[in-house]
């Protein structure tokens, strides 16, 4: 009888760290994919980001840049991208701002030598002999 309840013990432990889980994952991803509409701004499973421009059904119509438009399937929509916020902004924008006033440019001189090297084809390799 107590190996018959620890089995039932295991089985609700397994229920309530897994399968529950997964399957409230699963609702929130399907309740997504059917609230999709013109003007969201989605990231595909393949990591491509854009916005719907048209909903056709099963297919969507996602703008990646300006005038090119690519189609998808609804169901490989990942994600909605949040805006974010106008008052928090982004930090790596603030010290961009900051500190490009402080920095010194770089002398066009090293980056044409380093570039130069890497263009200059390989040494041949010298004939072998057939002895």
């Amino acid at each position: 009888m107590s190996g018959l309840l620890v089995i039932g013990l295991l089985f609700a432990v397994f229920w309530f760290m897994l399968i529950r889980p997964q399957r409230t994952r699963a609702r929130e991803q399907q309740e997504l994919i059917t609230s999709l509409e013109p003007g969201d701004e989605i990231v595909t499973a393949g990591g491509l980001y854009g916005v719907i421009a048209e909903v056709d059904g099963e297919v969507l119509h996602i703008e990646i840049a300006d005038g090119l438009v690519v189609r998808t399937a609804r169901n490989a929509v990942a994600g909605i991208v949040e805006p974010l916020d106008d008052e928090e902004g982004d930090p790596d924008d603030e010290e961009d701002a900051e500190g490009d006033a402080d920095e010194e440019p770089v002398a066009a001189t090293d980056t044409e030598a380093e570039t130069s090297e890497r263009d200059e084809p390989a040494p041949a390799d010298p004939p072998r002999s057939s002895a």
